[in-house]
């Protein structure tokens, strides 16, 4: 699965950025005090919005008004965002293979898979292939 190609790349961002970025994803939309409140030894107030800015700038999150505060959220959904990310990564560190990357999850994988995540996997395998993807 390619990535499809938006106005920046995830993987150029800083580190930073990335923090907030990941942070937006798990809440799905978050102030700036509340993206402060999650980051590790957080910068100040106008550093966050500067990044949120930047952010912006490169077409990855968004805001609304709510009250006198912004409200910030992914421009892109989640799941597009995960997909492209995987896909990156199954390029750079698996020479495109998604056989090796899973094969990669599974050795990582502390826990035994049961009996209905084998099967829930045979169901995405059968409708990636029927599909095409």
């Amino acid at each position: 699965m390619a990535p499809t190609k938006h106005a920046t790349d995830a993987s150029t961002l800083s580190k930073r950025e990335r923090q907030v970025m990941d942070i937006l994803h798990r809440r799905q939309e978050a102030t700036v005090a509340e993206i402060m409140g999650d980051l590790p030894d957080p910068p100040t107030y106008s550093a966050v919005r500067s990044v949120l800015r930047i952010l912006g700038e490169k077409r990855l999150v968004d805001h609304k008004e709510d009250g006198p505060r912004y409200v910030y959220f992914p421009a892109r959904p989640t799941e597009v965002a995960r997909e492209d990310a995987l896909a990156h990564v199954v390029q750079t560190y698996f020479s495109g293979s998604p056989e090796q990357a899973v094969t990669a999850l599974l050795r990582m994988s502390d826990v035994d898979l049961g009996d209905r995540e084998i099967a829930r996997l045979r169901n995405a395998i059968s409708r990636a292939r029927s599909t095409g993807r």
